[in-house]
């Protein structure tokens, strides 16, 4: 088969949506194995989901010289070690968010695909999707006036505290999951790397968030509040709001769009609402993916915002008197 050849790193839940149905519209991307910890988990895994081959390990998986990438959608805490392993085998690299369960294991996997002169990307699928780019062109655009708030929500419920979203030793906590898309959020259409002023966490356990809020400040003098939740009384919320000196931008789930989202600019006397593409956040992920492995075209997530987001996210901890993972 011609393209990139892609192996899964574990029969995750995420992965049917986040890469083997839109790998059904991206020409260039084929998922051509799976490895899991239970290689029967692994069979059932790639008979529903028609994938020809299977490995019985991870590193079985990452040593055939047949797979050209992986997709890592590991527990976040296992995201680092396998990500630098799947670079030290020549693989490029597709990591879930977030990117590691800390800002220096970051450094640590960009250091190794400096190294190596390797490809990874963390799968911020939003940032792809055209409603992101619209977002940013407004709020560069100056359209709004001098920036003086920004605000972003990632709030879901996940009342099934068993799950590894809930374990500090798998780096879990409402920050690592939902929050990492607030922080990025904030960053994007911030302009500049935030510091975190104060931070407020609601607690599963005593070092697992079921929820944090952050309060920020930009270099440029705007402020900005980061909301996150697995778990509060803000049961579902989703959206950004940036505030100028003239006018406001507010868009409703910005995340996953492909479900239903809305942007509104208001102010200046008047108003407007635009509706972007349905077409799924993750397809326009992949198909960047595969330029950029196979044309050295630029990625939006590169190592380097992993980093800045990781950087963020460990002071937010620090801030709110914990820990951050993997420390």
């Amino acid at each position: 088969m011609s393209g990139l050849r892609i192996g899964i790193l574990g029969a995750a839940r995420i992965a049917p949506a986040a890469l083997i149905r839109p790998s059904h519209g991206v020409a260039e991307a084929t998922v051509a194995s799976v490895a899991a910890r239970d290689p029967a988990r692994a069979r059932a895994f790639a008979a529903k989901h028609g994938i020809e081959r299977i490995h019985d390990t991870y590193d079985a998986l990452i040593e055939d010289g047949e797979i050209e990438a992986i997709y890592n959608p590991l527990p976040n805490g296992l995201h680092a070690e396998w990500s630098k392993r799947a670079l030290e085998a020549g693989k490029a690299v597709l990591c879930e968010k977030p990117f590691t369960s800390n800002a220096a294991e970051a450094r640590e996997v960009a250091a190794v695909a400096g190294r190596t002169g390797g490809v990874v990307v963390e799968a911020f699928h939003y940032r792809y999707h055209p409603l992101a780019a619209r977002m940013l062109e407004i709020v560069e655009s100056g359209e709004l006036g001098t920036i003086e708030r920004v605000e972003t929500w990632e709030c879901f419920p996940l009342p099934r505290f068993q799950d590894i979203r809930y374990q500090y030793e798998l780096a879990g906590g409402a920050l690592m999951d939902a929050g990492c898309y607030a922080v990025h959020m904030a960053r994007l259409l911030g302009g500049s790397e935030p510091e975190v002023v104060e931070a407020r966490a609601k607690l599963h356990s005593d070092e697992v968030d079921r929820a944090m809020k952050a309060d920020v400040r930009f270099p440029a003098g705007h402020s900005g509040t980061i909301t996150c939740s697995m778990w509060s009384s803000a049961v579902l919320r989703m959206g950004v709001r940036v505030t100028g000196s003239e006018k406001v931008l507010r868009v409703l789930n910005p995340t996953v769009p492909q479900l239903y989202h809305r942007l509104s600019v208001k102010g200046g006397g008047g108003s407007r609402v635009e509706h972007l593409s349905r077409r799924p956040t993750y397809q326009y992920q992949l198909e960047a993916f595969c330029s950029t492995v196979l044309r050295g075209e630029p990625s939006l997530t590169p190592p380097a915002d992993s980093i800045a987001n990781m950087t963020v996210i460990d002071a937010i901890y620090q801030a709110a008197g914990m820990r951050p993972r993997g420390t």
